[in-house]
C-alpha cells in the first residue's frame, strides 16, 4: 500500500500516525504541494491524505484512512475519542495565531512536498490569501503571535498522558496531536511540561518524526 501525503499536513499527520502505530507496511509518498493534478487524478479532487489500497484503488479523508490502516489487521486498537468539543474550544483560540506562526516556517524548512519553487509559490500564494499578511510580515511578528498561542494551552488542561492509560491512543489523539507536533518547528514555543510529555509519548508510540531540531 502506499499513503500520498504532505509531511507538514494535519490531515496526513492522522494518517501517518496510524501507520506508524499500527507498524502497517505502508510506503509514503510524498507530492509535490502543487501538483493538485496528481491528487484529482487519484480521488476526484485536490484532497490529502491518499491511501492507496493493496488492490489498486484509492481512498480519501483522513480519519477513513486512519480506521481503514487500523482495522487491516483484523485488530483495531485506537478507542474511540470522547474530547471533541475540547479540542475545537483549543483549536478555534489557537489557529489564528498557529497559522501565522507555521506558514511561513514551512518556506524556511526543507520539507519533502516543497522541492521545487513552484510549490513553495502555490503554498505562498494560497496561505498568504488565507491568513491575509504577508509571510514576512507574519514571521516578524512572532513573538506577538507566540504571547497568545502560548496562553491558549492552558485550555488544554483535560489532557491525559498515554502512560497514564495504558498506553492506548484514542480518535482524541489522532485529532489532537497533530497539530502540537506541527508546532514543534516554531521556535519559542513553551509547551506546558504536561503538554510536551504528552507530545513526545505520542511521537514515540507513532514513530512520528517531530521538528525540534529544525526549529526556526
Amino acid at each position: 500500500m502506499k499513503l500520498f501525503v504532505f509531511d507538514h499536513c494535519p490531515f496526513c499527520i492522522k494518517a501517518m500516525m496510524v501507520a506508524g502505530l499500527k507498524k502497517a507496511d505502508i510506503e509514503l509518498v510524498y507530492l509535490q504541494n502543487h501538483d493538485v493534478d496528481a491528487r484529482i487524478d487519484k480521488v476526484g479532487a485536490n484532497l490529502v491524505p491518499i491511501l492507496q489500497k493493496e488492490d489498486g484503488s484509492y481512498m480519501a479523508e483522513s480519519l477513513d484512512i486512519a480506521a481503514y490502516i487500523d482495522a487491516i489487521d483484523g485488530n483495531p486498537v485506537l478507542a474511540t475519542g470522547s474530547n471533541d468539543d475540547n479540542i475545537s474550544a483549543w483549536s478555534d483560540i489557537a489557529r489564528p495565531y498557529s497559522s501565522r506562526l507555521l506558514y511561513p516556517r514551512w518556506m524556511k524548512v526543507d520539507l519533502p512536498e516543497f522541492q521545487c519553487e513552484e510549490a513553495k509559490a502555490w503554498f505562498t500564494k494560497n496561505k498568504t490569501a488565507m491568513i491575509e499578511q504577508d509571510f514576512d510580515d507574519a514571521f516578524s511578528k512572532s513573538d506577538e503571535y507566540l504571547t497568545e498561542l502560548n496562553a491558549s494551552f492552558a485550555k488544554l488542561s483535560w489532557l491525559q498522558l498515554p502512560s497514564e492509560r495504558n498506553n492506548v491512543l484514542s480518535y482524541d489523539d489522532v485529532n489532537l496531536f497533530p497539530a502540537l507536533r506541527n508546532l514543534t518547528v516554531v521556535k519559542g514555543v513553551q509547551f506546558p511540561t504536561r503538554i510536551r510529555q504528552y507530545i513526545d509519548e505520542v511521537a514515540a508510540l507513532t514513530s512520528t518524526s517531530l521538528y525540534d531540531d529544525i526549529a526556526v
